[in-house]
């Protein structure tokens, strides 16, 4: 995204609105160093080709792997440096671009993100990559940051082969789309943000506001708080910024988290930050949370 949008995205939002640039990630805002260890991917996702990175663990580690989602639309190094940090203590962690973002081809729906993660999720099991990478397939966590946070919730109340998941900062979209509805200023700043965001001046193929209209209309199958039943028996570990004035902790992630006691769950861990939506002066001690939140189920595991 050009610097002159950025700006008039700043400038027309007041504090509470700006919970909207949760949808978009800014890689100028949050890029990565370019000297990180990685190696490119490229799997099948409807026959597309999408783009990835797998950050490979220390050789002899434990096998668990983290399938770390970007926000929206991500970039195409690293989320939040977490690849790199993470891998360097033992954890490999492959990310990818969603379909129709950056270099991967198709086009970006929240439906085809979700079929993006199951691709990727099998790709995680071919017997090539169990033996190149050391994957040990009852390891497997899948996470997320912002957009990501909150797919990867989506998909896992779908999916009870995953029992262990991540939400950074995750968005919840049917709350996003009721903020949508109710406030009409972020609606028309969202739809032309969205709308600019479209190839081929933007980075994304896809259908522009047009995804912001279709969400408004039918919530429900993105709405977290409707999957907490479905979700209460995981083990889930959620991480928020006190400053976060994008996904509030108050507006997004406490709602969600009440809703999952209310249906039972007994393993959350909730952690919060004084930090705000980029968790750039926290990103060591992250990167550390989340090594200790993985890899205490492999020290149980090993018991």
């Amino acid at each position: 995204m050009n610097n002159t949008l950025t700006s008039a995205i700043h400038s027309l939002l007041k504090p509470k609105s700006c919970l909207i640039l949760a949808c978009v990630f800014f890689p100028r805002l949050f890029g990565q160093t370019a000297d990180q260890i990685s190696v490119d991917i490229t799997f099948a996702s409807q026959a597309h080709a999408v783009k990835g990175k797998f950050f490979q663990g220390k050789p002899g580690g434990s096998g668990v792997t983290l399938l770390l989602l970007h926000g929206f639309p991500g970039n195409q190094q690293d989320v939040l440096g977490l690849g790199q940090k993470l891998s360097v203590g033992g954890i490999n962690v492959f990310t990818f671009n969603y379909s129709g973002t950056h270099k991967s081809e198709g086009v970006f729906s929240m439906t085809n993100t979700l079929t993006d993660i199951q691709a990727a999720y099998e790709y995680l099991h071919h017997s090539d990559i169990l033996q190149r990478f050391h994957i040990d397939t009852n390891r497997i966590v899948l996470g997320g940051y912002s957009y990501g946070g909150g797919m990867a919730l989506t998909y896992a109340a779908r999916h009870p082969e995953l029992q262990r998941i991540i939400s950074i900062a995750g968005t919840d979209h049917g709350e996003f789309a009721r903020e949508y509805m109710r406030n009409s200023q972020m609606a028309h700043t969202m739809d032309s943000v969205f709308d600019n965001l479209k190839t081929p001046d933007g980075p994304i193929n896809f259908e522009g506001s047009g995804l912001l209209k279709k969400l408004a209309a039918n919530p429900a199958p993105v709405d977290l708080r409707l999957s907490a039943n479905d979700l209460a028996a995981r083990d889930i570990l959620m991480v928020g910024g006190w400053d976060d004035t994008q996904i509030t902790i108050d507006q997004f992630l406490l709602p969600f988290y009440r809703a999952l006691k209310k249906a039972g769950a007994s393993k959350i861990r909730f952690v919060a930050y004084h930090t705000d939506h980029s968790f750039r002066n926290v990103r060591e001690e992250l990167a550390g949370q989340l090594s200790d939140w993985i890899q205490a189920d492999t020290m149980k595991t090993a018991r």
